[in-house]
């Protein structure tokens, strides 16, 4: 049981601080983010900086184990709201430092947020019998 505990924390902890720097990158470099908003959205960097704020404040959520519970299940719907600015790259071959992606780099984007989703709502325990 001691494991599962210090899994679950360097697991919280790992993906909160990943969390928190993108979080922080959306504020210090705001138009490297704005080109791969779906124009339907409107503004881009109020979209930048609106997903910037989530992140920071889900990344310290997956962290504390008292918010963990809820920051899980709000992370993992954040990292689907979220994948329509990576499907308008992937879609719209959106350039970022000015060079486009292959597609199997879209595809590993795409992996490694289905991996963020289980993740989260791993750590918060939604996928547990006992969450039932």
């Amino acid at each position: 049981m001691a494991k599962y505990v210090l899994v679950k924390s360097v697991l919280s902890t790992i993906l909160g601080i990943f969390f928190i720097n993108v979080g922080i990158a959306h504020f210090t470099d705001t138009e490297w983010f704005e080109p791969i908003v779906p124009d339907l959205f409107g503004n881009p960097t109020f979209w930048v900086l609106i997903t910037g704020v989530f992140e920071i404040a889900l990344g310290i959520g997956i962290i504390v184990p008292q918010t963990r519970r809820y920051s899980g299940l709000l992370m993992a719907l954040f990292l689907v709201v979220v994948y329509a600015g990576n499907l308008n790259m992937w879609v719209n071959n959106i350039p970022l430092d000015d060079r486009t992606f292959a597609t199997i780099w879209h595809i590993m984007r795409l992996i490694g947020q289905l991996v963020m989703i289980v993740v989260a709502l791993w750590i918060g325990e939604w996928l547990t019998k006992s969450s039932q």
